[in-house]
């Protein structure tokens, strides 16, 4: 079921996410499907989307949906950075329709997590796909990007569609 993204200003959005324990597993069926639905909706509205925090639809744990060329599910991530090496993108974020933020992120990253079986995985990411696997694990420290601008000149509005 699609579910209604939280927007900026939301104080849900600042809490510090919840581990998920084995013993939830089995229930966590419906939340995952709800991050698919509302992910896919947003995309098929937009244009855009290629991953999800659970807090971003008011659910407090540390659970990520992505979805770029298959479903992934990434239950309890911890990021680590193998370089010091950064890069400066424009970021975007359902939470926060039209706005972009110039921030900083690691060029590289790797994440260890496990998955709806519980299963340790690892992803070693570059460019874009560390940029945004950092982006979804602030969502889980009650991190927003406008928190990481580089600057109070590093946001830009897009000019809303005319009807």
């Amino acid at each position: 079921m699609e579910r209604e993204i939280l927007l900026l200003g939301d104080q849900r959005l600042y809490a510090q996410a919840e581990p998920l324990r084995e013993s939830e597993l089995a229930a966590l069926g419906p939340v995952i499907q709800d991050l698919h639905d509302t992910l896919m909706a947003f995309r098929a509205r937009t244009g855009a989307g290629r991953a999800i925090a659970a807090p971003q639809i008011g659910v407090n744990k540390r659970l990520i949906y992505m979805h770029i060329d298959r479903p992934t599910v990434i239950i309890n991530p911890r990021l680590s950075f193998p370089s010091a090496e950064r890069m400066q993108v424009w970021d975007d974020c359902m939470s926060l329709p039209g706005l972009w933020v110039k921030v900083e992120r690691f060029k590289r990253a790797v994440l260890n997590y496990r998955d709806e079986r519980w299963l340790e995985q690892r992803l070693e990411l570059e460019g874009d796909l560390s940029e945004l696997l950092q982006h979804e694990y602030d969502h889980l420290d009650g991190i927003l990007m406008t928190m990481r601008a580089i600057d109070e000149m590093s946001f830009t509005m897009l000019k809303p569609e005319r009807r």
